[in-house]
């Protein structure tokens, strides 16, 4: 492959050329050239007006649906899914089947998607079947390719097995990620608890079903002295609590999702099922103190909590259908909207470039001459419209489709392959 990028801003607070409108010429997968007004023949040229780019975005705990559930995502579709939304890089969760609990499962992942643009990292398993009990086979995965240890949305119960994990991963550097809910505490809850699922006979979330497992889970990793980072957080008190954990110096990172930065909770006033996300969407005060978390870094990522669920998962009464949409696609769009006049594009950018990547432990890129060629083209003014015909992931549970978005992928450089869209 061989590239030239046109007059594209570069959006990347690590790269000398930070804010400078430039040529970069790509070969294979390396960028050999940035500057201006560069000529060259026999070169795929790619040019459009108001083209931004970045490093390639990184994206933590998508859930692929394969192996065991291909009937809702796979390992091509998701990729497509990635390439569109601008993901050069998926965490994958272990909620497959069976449950990337052991070594096989981790191999399974990398040796399927080894040829792809997108480049896959799997997320072991912290317990046996996620069954929150048994820890996992850490080592083994490790040494194959796990890039960190997650029971995903099934969050771990028993304080002394997250006590152990957080021991075992010391060994060599592993990082525990956990999404905090206490299930004794949400008894059974599938929205926020609030006026609006009191109206409605909802059976509640209350936020302390977080709040409680984010403290336990803080004074754990205290305790340990090993590495958490706490996926999804949702409520004010869990930002709150991180805030003062970083301050003492406690080695914990944080992710937020789109629709948790988007939506609050008077939206479930439609009975949409796709409203039904784990964690719930919650109140205004919620959404305001996630933002700030992003701002002054309490807060160091965002992740899609991309989630597919097949029809007959969603096309059910709230109460009974199962959690979760796609977000790849949209992610970047949904962000760009819930942030606007409240974060820079730039600070976008970071928190799903080089901050996911330093938490999962990739290594560090910058749009700089003689790196690697891992970029996302984009265009953060253009509006466009969500359609059902162009979805890629093979699930199509989202709130956003027939929506206008604004902030649109034009194109993804990695790998030697170079996407159009």
């Amino acid at each position: 492959m061989e590239l030239l990028l046109k007059r594209v801003k570069v959006v990347d607070n690590r790269s000398p050329f930070n804010g400078q409108i430039v040529d970069i010429h790509i070969k294979d997968n390396q960028i050999k050239q940035i500057g201006q007004n560069l000529s060259m023949t026999s070169v795929e040229v790619f040019e459009a007006d108001g083209a931004c780019v970045s490093v390639g975005w990184c994206d933590i705990g998508t859930q692929t649906g394969d192996p065991g559930f291909e009937h809702k995502e796979d390992l091509k579709t998701v990729a497509k899914a990635a390439a569109h939304g601008g993901f050069t890089h998926l965490g994958t969760a272990s909620t497959t089947h069976p449950v990337s609990h052991s070594k096989s499962e981790i191999l399974y992942t990398i040796h399927n998607t080894h040829s792809e643009l997108i480049d896959f990292h799997p997320i072991g398993a912290l317990t046996h079947d996620n069954n929150g009990k048994d820890i996992s086979e850490f080592h083994e995965m490790h040494e194959v390719g796990a890039v960190g240890f997650s029971d995903s949305f099934h969050a771990v119960q028993h304080s002394g097995v997250l006590l152990r994990t957080l021991l075992y991963v010391k060994s060599f550097g592993g990082t525990v990620y956990n999404q905090p809910l206490d299930e004794q505490i949400a008894a059974g809850g599938y929205v926020h608890e609030s006026e609006h699922s009191t109206r409605y006979g909802m059976k509640g979330i209350p936020s302390l079903a977080e709040t409680m497992m984010v403290q336990r889970d803080l004074y754990l990793l205290e305790h340990t002295d090993s590495k958490l980072h706490l996926l999804n957080i949702s409520t004010k008190e869990s930002v709150d609590l991180i805030r003062q954990a970083k301050a003492k110096g406690l080695d914990v990172t944080a992710s937020v999702n789109p629709m948790n930065l988007y939506f609050t909770d008077d939206i479930l006033d439609s009975f949409d099922t796709n409203y039904r996300v784990s964690p719930p969407i919650r109140e205004k005060e919620d959404q305001l103190a996630l933002i700030d978390g992003l701002k002054d870094g309490t807060i160091d990522c965002i992740v899609s909590n991309h989630r597919p669920q097949d029809l007959e998962s969603k096309r059910l009464e709230l109460m009974y259908a199962d959690d979760g949409v796609i977000m790849l696609e949209t992610a970047f769009s949904v962000v760009l909207a819930a942030t606007e006049h409240k974060l820079t594009l730039e600070d976008v950018i970071e928190k799903i470039t080089h901050y996911p990547r330093t938490i999962l432990g990739i290594n560090a890129v910058s749009i700089n001459e003689s790196q690697i060629a891992d970029l996302t083209i984009f265009n953060p003014s253009t509006e466009w419209t969500y359609l059902k015909s162009n979805i890629q992931s093979k699930s199509k549970n989202s709130p956003f489709i027939d929506k206008t978005l604004k902030g649109k992928v034009l194109g993804v450089v990695n790998n030697g392959q170079f996407l159009r869209f």
